[in-house]
């Protein structure tokens, strides 16, 4: 058994999910959104990241800790603040001697989708099937930071089991097939 906390980094929002990995079982434990738009400063956003990631990893003892990557967006400036919110996280994980799983966008949908190229609905109804839960009043950074975090269970497992493809993945797991 281990608890995993997926970051989905922002510096208006910053998602989080927390879930727990034991055998072949996802279970929710938190999710929620970290709202920075009130805050005019940067660095006032991102101590406000670092603090509020501290009390979660204090809180929920995490095993594991999964952040979405960067990713070049035509905006310089968007992709330098996210840069920015990921450092900070990156630093409460490592002052908490956690190491990261980091994740591209492409492969959290791929690992949870099934489609690297999966829309943001698509993600959030997925993660509403494996965790068993209702995703309707979440905000999209809040799946995508469960997002990262079942990606991170599921390449936890994969790496583990030496498996080597999805036929035997699935052959594998057969609880999570979804029809």
């Amino acid at each position: 058994m281990m608890i995993i906390l997926g970051i989905d980094p922002g510096t208006v929002f910053t998602g989080y999910g927390i879930i727990e990995y034991d055998g072949n079982q996802l279970h929710y434990l938190e999710s929620g959104i970290l709202p920075l738009g009130r805050y005019k400063s940067l660095p006032v956003k991102l101590k406000t990241i670092y603090d509020s990631l501290e009390k979660l990893i204090f809180r929920f003892r995490p095993d594991e800790f999964s952040i979405e990557t960067a990713f070049y967006g035509k905006n310089v400036q968007s992709a330098l603040k996210i840069g920015y919110a990921r450092g900070v996280a990156l630093l409460a994980a490592a002052n908490n001697k956690l190491k990261p799983g980091e994740y591209s966008p492409r492969e959290i949908k791929k690992a949870v989708v099934g489609n690297g190229n999966a829309s943001k609905e698509q993600v959030k109804f997925m993660v509403s099937k494996l965790l068993s839960i209702k995703t309707d009043e979440m905000k999209f950074d809040e799946t995508d930071a469960l997002a990262a975090a079942i990606c991170h269970a599921f390449n936890f497992n994969s790496v583990n089991s030496k498996s080597g493809s999805w036929k035997n993945f699935v052959k594998n797991n057969p609880d999570r097939i979804i029809e």
